[in-house]
C-alpha cells in the first residue's frame, strides 16, 4: 500500500524514505557523510560512540517520519531564515543556530509552550535581554528582537563554556543547570555529560533538522523551490506613538486591516495598547502587494 500524502493541490508528496537502486537508504551512512561538517559534532570522532550514533538516529527517525509537522516546518524555512540568518551573522553566531530555532518552535512565531515560553526562540521572559513582555505588547513574538536576544544569550553562554555545543545545551537547560552537572560529574564536554533527557536529545534534534532541511527529498519530503513560503518583506516601517493606541484604527489609517497588521507585527497581543511609558513603536505596514500569493 502506498503511504504517499498529497500536499494541497500542487501534487507535492511526502512519501516514506525513498529507495535507491541498491535498496533502502541507510540512515547511518547518511549521517556519517553529513555530521562532521556541523559545529554540533566538533568533538573527537563522536559518531564512533554508540550512544551518540543511536541518539542521532533516533532524532532523525522522529524528524523524518513525523511528516505533517516536519513538512510544515520545512515550508517555513525560506520565510524565517531570510530574517534570522543576517542577524546571526551580524552577531557572530554560527549559521547552524537557525536550526536551533526550528527545534524550539517549528518556525511558528505564535508558538507557546506549556511552560509559557513564547515565540520563535521560546523565551520564558527575555526581559534580561531587553524584551518588553506584557499582555498588550510582547516582544518575545517580535522576530527580529527575539533573534537579537537569542544571539545575546548564546554569546554569553559561549563565553562561559568556550563551546557552541554547550552553549546550545545551555539554551535548553540553562547556564547554571549545565555548569552544575558538569562540575558534579567532572566532565568537560556535552557528549560525556549526563543531562536531563530533554537536553540530551536537544542537540541531536537540532542536527536532524539540519540534515533533513539541507536535503528534504532524500528523507521523503518532495518540495519544489516555489513550494516554500516566501518572505513577508513587502512592507514599510512607520512610527506610532501616543496613549491608548487602537491597532485596528492604525491599520485603517494605512490602508490595511488589523489581521494583516497583526500578521506582520505578532508582538501585538491585544487590539489596544495603553502605552503608559510613552514609547515610540516601530510598526510594519503592509505594502500594496503584501497579500499576493507567494
Amino acid at each position: 500500500m502506498r503511504r504517499h500524502a498529497r500536499f494541497c493541490s500542487r501534487g507535492v508528496r511526502s512519501p516514506p524514505i525513498r529507495r535507491s537502486r541498491r535498496g533502502e537508504r541507510s540512515f547511518l551512512l547518511s549521517l556519517c557523510r553529513r555530521c562532521p561538517r556541523s559545529w554540533i559534532l566538533r568533538a573527537k570522532r563522536p559518531l564512533e560512540y554508540f550512544d551518540v550514533r543511536e541518539a542521532l538516529q533516533r532524532e532523525l527517525l522522529v524528524t523524518s517520519y513525523m511528516h505533517s509537522g516536519t513538512f510544515r516546518t520545512l515550508l517555513n524555512m525560506k520565510r524565517y531564515f531570510s530574517v534570522i540568518e543576517p542577524i546571526l551573522e551580524r552577531n557572530g553566531i554560527p549559521d547552524d543556530f537557525k536550526y536551533l530555532c526550528m527545534a524550539e518552535s517549528a518556525l511558528n512565531p505564535e508558538t507557546v509552550s506549556p511552560a509559557g515560553a513564547a515565540g520563535l526562540w521560546q523565551f520564558k521572559t527575555g526581559r534580561e535581554y531587553g524584551l518588553a513582555v506584557g499582555s498588550q505588547v510582547d516582544e518575545r513574538y517580535d522576530i527580529e528582537k527575539s533573534t537579537e536576544a537569542a544571539c545575546a544569550y548564546l554569546r554569553d553562554a559561549y563565553e562561559r563554556f568556550g563551546s557552541w555545543t554547550l552553549a546550545a545545551a545551555a539554551y535548553n537547560a540553562g547556564n547554571a543547570g549545565v555548569s552544575r552537572r558538569m562540575e558534579i560529574q567532572g566532565t568537560e564536554n556535552y557528549y560525556d555529560t549526563f543531562l536531563p533527557q530533554e537536553t540530551m536529545r536537544y542537540l541531536y534534534r537540532i542536527l536532524s533538522l539540519k540534515i533533513v532541511g539541507s536535503d528534504p527529498e532524500a528523507y521523503g519530503f518532495r518540495l519544489r523551490g516555489d513550494d516554500y513560503y516566501g518572505p513577508l518583506d513587502d512592507y514599510r516601517t512607520v512610527e506610532v506613538s501616543g496613549r491608548d493606541i487602537k491597532w485596528p484604527e492604525v491599520a485603517g489609517r494605512y490602508g490595511t486591516n488589523y489581521k494583516m497588521l497583526r500578521l506582520l507585527n505578532p508582538w501585538m497581543r491585544d487590539y489596544v495598547y495603553d502605552n503608559k511609558e510613552g514609547r515610540i513603536l516601530k510598526v510594519k505596514v503592509p505594502g500594496r502587494n503584501f497579500r499576493a500569493a507567494r
